[in-house]
């Protein structure tokens, strides 16, 4: 049973929301900004953060700037599938964000989706992947009712939206340690792994945390609202439907 969000909680999603509206993103570490030497140093950084109304957004992505990966940290939380991209639940930030990383092996790939109205960092813990940007589409039709089955999501009966195909506005190759913010305002995104030799893993941070959101296929546009699942939480396979 989840507790109810107090009108503090709220106040800081609505605030946390709008500023999606005009962040973008920073490139490099702020000069006054703290120094985040361990994965703890980061995760209790953000407790900080988000300990008030108001959240520095800004100040949250610097944190994701500054932390440098350590493998003997983060190991216990990487756990791959032969098959599909892993999510992996590192901290839910007491509901006010969720940190997880993602394990991809070779050649594996998300779909396209959005992000639910929230703020999305992507930092880079091991090899490379390659970020897929698309513009937002302008929705043409809606109403019919699906089941869409997505790697790491799980079959929900949802609005299909038809749009026009997808368009393209640009692409990264993601290295060690670097990060990428996105959000709904920004566009759409796919992230993959192109390589066939090397697996890849990074850490996501999502605020205000969600647990769906709207994937889409890239030729028709179609929109299919999916519900996301963890692979693991804390380090511990989930099983589900037990």
């Amino acid at each position: 049973m989840s507790l109810s969000k107090t009108d503090t909680d709220l106040d800081q999603e609505k605030y946390l929301r709008e500023a999606t509206r005009h962040f973008y993103g920073i490139e490099k570490p702020l000069k006054y900004g703290p120094s985040v030497e361990t994965l703890n140093d980061l995760i209790q950084a953000l407790y900080a953060e988000f300990s008030t109304n108001y959240v520095n957004i800004e100040m949250v992505n610097h944190l994701m700037l500054s932390y440098k990966s350590n493998p003997k940290e983060w190991q216990k939380f990487a756990k791959f599938d032969r098959y599909k991209y892993t999510r992996n639940l590192v901290d839910t930030g007491n509901g006010k964000f969720n940190l997880m990383i993602l394990c991809w092996g070779e050649g594996h790939g998300s779909t396209i989706h959005d992000h639910s109205d929230s703020h999305c960092f992507m930092k880079m813990l091991k090899g490379e992947l390659r970020e897929i940007r698309y513009a937002m589409p302008h929705t043409t039709t809606t109403g019919i009712a699906v089941e869409g089955n997505t790697s790491n999501t799980t079959s929900a009966e949802s609005d299909l939206e038809r749009h026009e195909s997808l368009d393209e506005i640009g692409q990264r190759t993601m290295s060690l340690n670097d990060v990428a913010y996105i959000n709904d305002n920004l566009g759409l995104h796919r992230v993959e792994n192109t390589s066939h030799s090397d697996t890849a893993v990074s850490l996501h941070l999502y605020c205000p945390p969600f647990d769906s959101c709207s994937v889409f296929e890239k030729n028709s546009g179609q929109r299919v609202k999916c519900t996301m699942t963890f692979w693991s939480k804390y380090g511990q396979k989930v099983t589900y439907g037990k």
